[in-house]
């Protein structure tokens, strides 16, 4: 049986550096998961974006060649992070009827379809529950006449924090149960580095977790 996959990232030219979401990041763990399952890769395609809204497929070409790579091989196509195929549930949605499998390492290879769309639908439907919610906490505390300074720069700040917290939301939750010295431990190993490109602490790894609002973990 051919244990071959091909291999696909994206990276943006203004963050393909930061957060883990680097190419050299993302080649590590397809590189892992290869190893760790005994597939080779075949074939490698990398997007290199310049900004947002890049979902649409005919704005995607190196997609699409891994895709019409995939199928005529009939293997798989293999992403470091769910969010390197898209943070928008429609468009996976639309992948997932290319008839080519993907599969997403940081999850591993027993992960169905099913389960790709419910990841994708709960970080999108965080993202814009936290969105409003800072929204709402802005206004309450205009309203109580708080001086809020630059407004806009905290709430960048603050919504790419919460972003970079909800791409690191599955692999936290693959780590469910751990303490909080353990998952650190685990995230540094795995060369996913903090917002800050800073190595895990046990304070940071509380930090996410409650940004997440994922009570659940020690």
């Amino acid at each position: 049986m051919d244990r071959s996959f091909i291999s696909y990232c994206r990276v943006s030219t203004g963050r393909q550096g930061k957060s883990g979401l680097g190419l050299d990041a993302q080649r590590a763990a397809i590189a892992r998961f290869a190893a760790a399952e005994g597939y080779a890769v075949a074939a490698e395609f990398i997007e290199v974006e310049s900004g947002k809204g890049h979902d649409a497929l005919d704005r995607r070409p190196q997609l699409a060649a891994a895709l019409a790579r995939a199928r005529k091989r009939h293997c798989p196509v293999v992403v470091a992070k769910l969010d390197r195929l898209s943070r928008d549930v429609a468009f996976i949605s639309g992948l997932m009827a290319e008839r080519v499998s993907f599969v997403v390492a940081e999850l591993g290879s027993d992960v169905d379809p099913f389960m790709l769309h419910i990841y994708a639908a709960l970080a999108e439907k965080e993202r814009a529950l936290i969105s409003r919610r800072t929204k709402d906490a802005l206004a309450a505390a205009k309203a109580r006449g708080v001086v809020l300074g630059n407004a806009k720069q905290s709430a960048a700040n603050r919504a790419a924090a919460l972003e970079r917290a909800e791409e690191l939301r599955p692999v936290l939750q693959q780590l469910h149960g751990r303490s909080l010295r353990e998952i650190a431990a685990e995230l540094n190993a795995r060369n996913i580095s903090t917002p800050n490109n800073l190595a895990w602490s046990m304070v940071t790894v509380r930090r996410v977790l409650h940004r997440l609002g994922l009570q659940g973990c020690p």
